[in-house]
């Protein structure tokens, strides 16, 4: 359903392609899982495949689409304004996690109890117990569907603790209901497979919700702790799988974990007319997050030694390791991070003694550049020119011009590069070089690993240079200016430590 009949659907369709996508999935996890209590590892496996290559992978033309629509289901639902939490803070899982899960638990509370029955007072809608939750939902996002008393009535509780409860509420029951995801075992999982935070490496970051990774990455959890409760078991071959699906979406997540949503401009022609009107879509973006390298390498590790015992499958996995590693070492040494590179160099050489690792880090990086524009795929070819442009960036703001130009023009060429090659395949089509820019520019100011003043420094150059994009960058000086003083405390209370 999610692959044969999807794909007999013409690509123009998405939206009747994306239908089957989403049948296909609930047919599992809605009716064999949550419903009929199946706890069978290979519908876990299967559940998690559909998310990690049909949604997740790029061999479907509309799978932008599939990313787009997922992503833009889960967003309401992983922050709330409220609270002052957003999905990026662990508060806000933490939060989920721990209110009541039934509707008699959360009405139990009095302030609570006083906001439900406002609500349903204000508008009828609300008369229904087992659909309030949704209809609330649906009010915070679009008021006017709904009596104007309804979002007085909001207006008034805003602030109250009533609201502030019943928000992480409605969240959590929907994620239950809907989703099916337990935040519980979601924050679970962003403690265990989350980003790291460059400031602090020993704290996780949570996942991104909105990424078809994350929930492959949940069931594909899911069906290992059900593999595990089982007595006397021995490892098949549906475990195994079923752990290289986790395993590659942490992969998957280090290429490709950060997901931006723009609003983008099409001309299309107006009917019966030689003009053109300016028509706003939304497109999805991924882009490489290397703060997903541990998270992934230390999992890695940890499943090498589960099948120590087997040598056929450890030595594939082997093999697939020392690949990520050499990507990795690539990866962090075009961005500019060569330290970091180097220590992952160090280990590759230690656990892999091989004669390629036999190099300098910077001829084994300069051989890995030429190897990548000889085979280079989709996923190269977007890390190759996104990393050449954030490289492009730090130069630009230590003021290296010449090399600064250089790396940018090397990033236009895979991209020319790349586009003909591919010219007529639109499924693996990369984003123009203006999108990559701003994509690029985006990881730059967002990297903790360089000081707030270098980036700062570039912030000030396109002040300079480009004041039109600086007034666009404006959200990103303010957050470096506080990140600069938040660094200057720090060292104050070390100082005084002493």
């Amino acid at each position: 359903m999610a692959y044969n009949i999807s794909v007999a659907i013409p690509a123009t369709q998405p939206d009747q392609r994306w239908r089957w996508v989403r049948n296909g999935y609930e047919l599992i996890r809605d009716e064999a899982i949550d419903k009929y209590k199946l706890k069978n590892i290979t519908l876990y496996r299967e559940l998690a495949r559909i998310f990690q290559h049909k949604i997740g992978g790029v061999s479907d033309d509309a799978h932008k689409y599939y990313k787009l629509q997922l992503a833009m289901s889960l967003e309401p639902l992983l922050s709330s304004e409220d609270n002052q939490l957003g999905s990026k803070d662990n508060g806000y899982f933490e939060a989920l996690a721990a209110v009541p899960v039934s509707w008699q638990e959360i009405i139990a509370d009095p302030n609570v109890a006083s906001l439900v029955k406002a609500l349903k007072s204000a508008d009828q809608t609300f008369s229904d117990d087992s659909e309030f939750v949704s209809h609330y939902l649906s009010l915070r996002q679009e008021s006017r569907r709904f009596n104007p008393e309804a979002g007085k009535t909001i207006d008034d509780f805003r602030g109250s603790d009533a609201l502030k409860k019943f928000d992480l509420f409605a969240k959590a029951r929907q994620l239950r209901k809907t989703w099916k995801l337990d935040p519980v075992l979601m924050n679970e999982l962003n403690r265990t497979y989350g980003p790291i935070d460059f400031t602090d490496p020993n704290v996780h970051l949570p996942l991104d919700w909105r990424h078809p990774d994350s929930h492959a990455i949940y069931w594909g959890i899911k069906g290992l702790q059900i593999a595990t409760r089982e007595q006397s078991r021995e490892i098949d071959i549906t475990e195994t799988n079923t752990d290289r699906i986790v395993h590659h979406s942490l992969q998957n997540l280090f290429r490709n974990g950060k997901l931006i949503i723009r609003d983008m401009q099409l001309q299309v022609p107006v009917e019966g007319s030689q003009e053109t009107q300016t028509q706003i879509f939304k497109e999805v973006f991924l882009r490489p997050d290397l703060r997903m390298f541990d998270t992934y390498n230390n999992s890695f590790l940890s499943m090498l030694e589960k099948y120590k015992v087997d040598d056929s499958t450890r030595q594939s996995l082997q093999n697939g390791h020392r690949n990520m590693l050499k990507n990795a070492v690539f990866s962090f040494y075009q961005t500019g991070h060569k330290q970091k590179a180097q220590q992952i160099y160090n280990v590759l050489k230690e656990i892999y003694d091989l004669p390629e690792f036999k190099v300098s880090l910077m001829e084994f990086a300069r051989s890995r550049y030429v190897e990548e524009l000889e085979t280079i795929g989709l996923n190269d070819a977007k890390e190759q020119v996104i990393l050449l442009l954030r490289e492009s960036f730090f130069l630009y703001a230590i003021r290296d011009d010449e090399a600064s130009v250089g790396k940018e023009n090397l990033a236009k060429e895979i991209h020319g590069y790349y586009q003909g090659k591919y010219l007529d395949e639109n499924r693996i089509d990369l984003p123009t070089f203006q999108v990559l820019q701003y994509l690029a520019l985006r990881d730059f100011l967002e990297d903790w690993q360089f000081v707030p003043n270098l980036r700062l420094s570039l912030l000030a150059r396109i002040e300079i240079e480009r004041p039109e994009l600086a007034e666009k960058l404006k959200p990103w000086k303010e957050e470096l200016q506080r990140q600069r003083e938040q660094i200057r405390q720090q060292e104050q209370e070390l100082i005084k430590s002493f």
